[in-house]
C-alpha cells in the first residue's frame, strides 16, 4: 500500500474511535448550550402522536434525553441487583440533580437454576454498568435516582402491572423475587420496554459517531431482552426442567402475552407488543410481523407504561415519586 494512503487511512480511523470515545460527555458538556430537540421526534410511532412534557419547555436538551435513559437503567439496576445480590446498587451511584428517592422492597431470588442465576448475574453487572457509563458522561448534570418502588404487596407496582395484565387475580400479591419463574417474568415487564425507549431516543441522534454508540447500548438490552424471552419460551415448552425442581406456577406463553398487551393499552397503540406466542409458533423475537422491525415507543409511551397510567400523569407505578429530570410527563 501508498505510504501516504496508508498514513491517511490511520488518521481516519484514529479520527473515528475519538468522535466514538467521546460520545455522550460531549452532550453532557455542551448541554446547557444545546439546541432545541422536538420530543415529537422521539420515536418512531406515528400511531400515536402525544409527547412527553418537559419542564421548562418542550424541548429538552441532550442531557434531558440522556437523564431520561438513566433513570430507566437505575430502575433496571436495582430491580437485577436486589435479584443477584439482595441490595441496591452502591450509593455513589446514586446521588445527582433532583430528589434522591430511596428503593422500596427489592430481595434476594432464591435461584433453583444455576442457568437462570448465571443470566441474572451477567444482566445484572451490565445494568450497573450502564448506570455508570451514563453518569460519567453527563457528570455534574446527572440525576439522583428517584424513588423506585420493587416491593411485592398487594398494590405495589409489579403486583398492580401483574393484575392488569391478568397474570394474578385482583388483590393478589406478585412478587418477582419468590422463585426463578417470577424473576423472569418481572424482567420481561422492563427488558422490552428498555429496548423500545432506545429505539425511540435513537430519532434524536443527529451525529453517526453518536448513532453508533447509541446503537451499541440498545443492542445490549436487545440481547438481556432476547435471554429473557428464550429463557420463558423454554420454560413453557419443557415445562419445570429448565428450572431445575421448582414447578411452574403460570403458563409463560399466556402470562407473557398478556403483559404485552397490557403495555401496548398503556401506550394507546394496541398493538407494538407480543408475547413469546405458543409452543409451536413461537414470537421469541419481539417485532412487527409484517417487515421484523422492532417497534419503538416516544418518552411519554415509556412513562405511561412505568408509571403504569395511560393518561398524563407525571408519577406512579415503579417511580412513585416521578423520574428525575425534565422528562417526566406521560401523554
Amino acid at each position: 500500500m501508498d505510504e501516504t494512503l496508508l498514513r491517511d487511512t490511520m488518521d481516519r480511523r484514529a479520527a473515528r474511535r475519538v468522535e466514538r470515545r467521546d460520545l455522550f460527555r460531549l452532550a453532557g458538556g455542551v448541554a446547557a448550550g444545546a439546541g432545541a430537540l422536538a420530543l415529537s421526534a422521539c420515536g418512531g410511532n406515528s400511531s400515536n402522536t402525544t409527547a412527553a412534557s418537559t419542564t421548562p419547555s418542550s424541548a429538552p436538551t441532550d442531557a434531558d434525553v440522556l437523564n431520561f435513559a438513566l433513570n430507566l437503567e437505575y430502575l433496571e439496576a436495582n430491580f437485577y441487583h436486589f435479584a443477584v445480590f439482595g441490595t441496591p446498587i452502591d450509593t455513589s451511584l446514586q446521588s445527582g440533580t433532583g430528589t434522591l428517592g430511596t428503593i422500596q422492597g427489592g430481595q434476594q431470588v432464591p435461584f433453583t437454576s444455576p442457568v437462570v442465576q448465571r443470566l441474572a448475574t451477567e444482566i445484572a453487572k451490565d445494568e450497573l454498568n450502564h448506570v455508570t457509563y451514563l453518569r460519567q458522561q453527563l457528570g455534574t448534570a446527572a440525576v439522583a435516582q428517584p424513588a423506585v418502588d420493587l416491593s411485592a404487596t398487594a398494590t405495589s407496582a409489579f403486583s398492580m402491572a401483574a393484575q392488569s395484565a391478568g397474570v394474578v387475580p385482583a388483590g393478589a400479591i406478585f412478587n418477582p423475587y419468590a422463585n426463578d419463574e417470577s424473576f423472569l417474568l418481572g424482567a420481561y415487564i422492563f427488558e422490552d420496554t428498555g429496548v423500545t425507549a432506545y429505539i425511540g431516543g435513537s430519532t434524536l441522534i443527529t451525529s453517526k459517531a453518536y448513532l453508533q454508540a447509541a446503537a451499541g447500548i440498545l443492542a445490549v438490552e436487545a440481547y438481556h431482552a432476547s435471554i429473557v424471552r428464550q429463557t420463558l419460551y423454554n420454560l413453557g415448552v419443557n415445562g419445570p426442567t429448565p428450572l431445575g425442581s421448582s414447578a411452574v406456577a403460570v403458563d409463560p406463553f399466556a402470562a407473557t402475552s398478556a403483559i404485552s398487551a397490557a403495555r401496548a393499552k398503556l401506550d394507546g397503540t394496541n398493538t407494538d407488543d407480543n408475547g413469546i406466542g405458543s409452543a409451536g409458533s413461537p414470537t421469541v423475537v419481539d417485532a412487527n410481523p409484517s417487515n421484523a422491525v422492532a417497534y419503538s415507543r416516544t418518552a411519554a409511551q415509556v412513562l405511561n407504561i412505568v408509571y403504569l397510567n395511560a393518561a398524563a400523569v407525571s408519577s406512579g407505578g415503579f417511580f412513585p415519586s416521578g423520574m428525575n429530570g425534565n422528562i417526566r410527563t406521560s401523554g
